[in-house]
């Protein structure tokens, strides 16, 4: 699945990037180090915008598509910020055959986003995961930390509005 890149501004600080300048300084002698400075950026920003693949690359004096495909190629990082909640859908195969999918597309009418979006206000981001390991509860969900099991679209909405939606 070919990852998204964020449609929102970015909106760094001069304290992050000041905290990012840092990290670079401290590894940019060694090129092999330019994982663990982008996994600090992630660490530091929540994501990795374009800015700040710039800032790393420039920093570290590696190319920008080298920081772009390392970015892009590990699903540890994200090229779109996640929201204050972020809600995830299960569509391994136990979870699709029960009807994941309508849960993961009320969910995404709902707060008005798709897979890998988050809302303008920040509030909430919607991903799809592979399996959870609660396959004998699927279709399941999580927000954050919180699982969901056994759903049905008529659950989405009180669920979202638990949180605010």
């Amino acid at each position: 699945m070919k990852k998204k890149i964020s449609k929102l501004p970015f909106k760094g600080t001069p304290e992050q990037e000041a905290e990012l300048k840092k990290v670079i300084e401290e590894h940019k002698s060694d090129k092999s180090n330019l994982m663990v400075v982008m996994q600090k950026a992630q660490d530091i920003y929540g994501y990795l915008p374009f800015e700040v693949q710039e800032m790393i690359s420039e920093g570290m004096e590696v190319p920008l598509e080298k920081v772009y495909g390392v970015a892009t190629f590990y699903a540890q990082f994200s090229l779109a910020p996640k929201g204050e909640y972020n809600v995830s859908v299960c569509l391994g195969t136990a979870c699709y055959v029960k009807g994941a999918q309508a849960i993961f597309d009320g969910i995404s009418e709902k707060l008005g986003i798709g897979v890998d979006e988050c809302t303008a206000d920040g509030k909430f981001s919607l991903t799809a995961c592979r399996c959870i390991g609660a396959c004998g509860l699927g279709p399941v969900l999580t927000v954050n930390d919180e699982v969901y099991g056994k759903l049905t679209p008529d659950d989405v909405p009180k669920i979202l509005e638990k949180y605010g939606a």
